[in-house]
């Protein structure tokens, strides 16, 4: 034999199986057409690929190292005659196939998703829901494995139970073995001839039944809590996905929720912000006195602690923060107009004064508007 294929590989002649790979994948690599497509490199490549397939079969190398030609024109001629399996060069590429054979039928099921709308309150101390949801459960006819009773799978007369077929092709490489899932079984290697009429094979049937959810202290709108194993059961057995539970917190008639804080808004008359006074609140703990103090002005703000809403992932909760907005009134009687006159009189507010403060400006007009905006 003129060509040396242990030198076309760099190994020696006593090398093993798995060293004689190595080389050839780490060859292939370099060689291969779609890396180097000029002429020069595709014949390094047939060369490397009929020196492995010579070297990667025990016979052919017995045959080679006692001067035989193992690639003779009696088998076609030229390299990859004998049908070398192609994987090899996915192998050199991709770093190793993936395994082949039949394929189970159980597969693990999808995750659902299921909203659900909560009140605020709800959301603040948490709760318990029942939910009742439509999923695939394991069919109680076959027990799950999709045949109908006293029946058994077959193995795939077109697949011979290997789950996969092979074609032999030609190409520049020469025959090139491939393979495919078997269509007739769809790669299980098996066929059910006598599916459960009750889940037509599928091993799962569709049902309506009832959960019970936690829904912790602190939840807001999007938070979703996770079901294990309370999802679609997988086909065949396989195991359930997870049921995730999407919160929607409904709007409030009187709190508006900001992060693990309430806000809320309460109109005071004027002479009860003047001369100070207490509110009672019906809050979400239950009522409680909320005091304003006197010269309270438009856009203050009370704060009442530990009245908000619980903190998800840790302890303690937020503050209610009451904001105050001063109602000054447009419909007076004559004696109500008389008394408010003397009051004016008294403190000498019969007459404005631009560009001037009283004692609660603040700092002059603009910064008066400023802060009324910034409190909204």
């Amino acid at each position: 034999m003129s060509t040396d294929y242990y030198a076309l590989l760099g190994v020696s002649r006593d090398a093993s199986p798995e060293d004689i790979k190595k080389a050839y994948r780490r060859l292939a690599r370099e060689l291969h057409p779609d890396v180097n497509p000029d002429p020069e490199h595709q014949e390094k490549f047939k060369a490397v690929t009929a020196a492995y397939e010579v070297l990667s079969d025990p016979e052919k190398r017995q045959m080679y190292d006692l001067g035989g030609d193992p690639l003779s024109s009696a088998r076609g001629g030229g390299f990859g005659a004998g049908g070398f399996d192609f994987g090899d060069i996915m192998d050199a590429f991709f770093g190793g196939g993936s395994p082949r054979g039949p394929r189970t039928r159980a597969r693990r099921g999808q995750d659902a998703l299921i909203r659900i709308q909560i009140d605020l309150a709800d959301a603040v101390f948490g709760s318990t829901r029942e939910l009742t949801v439509d999923t695939a459960v394991a069919c109680g006819s076959c027990d799950a494995s999709g045949m109908a009773a006293g029946t058994s799978t077959e193995t795939c007369a077109m697949c011979k139970g290997r789950g996969e077929i092979q074609q032999v092709q030609r190409s520049f490489l020469g025959q090139v073995m491939t393979s495919r899932p078997c269509p007739q079984c769809q790669g299980f290697g098996t066929t059910i001839p006598h599916p459960c009429t009750e889940c037509s094979g599928d091993g799962r049937v569709r049902t309506r039944r009832t959960l019970t959810v936690e829904i912790p202290p602190g939840v807001d709108s999007g938070t979703r809590i996770q079901l294990s194993g309370e999802g679609e059961v997988g086909p065949n057995g396989g195991p359930a996905g997870d049921l995730f539970v999407e919160i929607i917190v409904k709007a409030h008639e009187l709190f508006e929720r900001r992060g693990d804080e309430l806000h809320c808004l309460v109109t005071v008359p004027m002479t009860a912000a003047a001369l100070g006074t207490s509110v009672t609140l019906d809050t979400l703990d239950g009522p409680v006195d909320v005091e304003i103090s006197s010269g309270t002005q438009p856009g203050e703000t009370v704060t009442v602690r530990g009245h908000g809403a619980a903190r998800l992932r840790s302890a303690g909760r937020g503050d209610l923060h009451v904001h105050l907005s001063v109602q000054t009134p447009t419909a007076l009687d004559a004696e109500q107009q008389r008394l408010l006159q003397e009051l004016a009189d008294l403190r000498a507010e019969s007459t404005v004064q631009v560009g001037q403060g009283g004692e609660h400006s603040g700092g002059g007009l603009f910064s008066r508007i400023k802060d009324a905006f910034s409190a909204r």
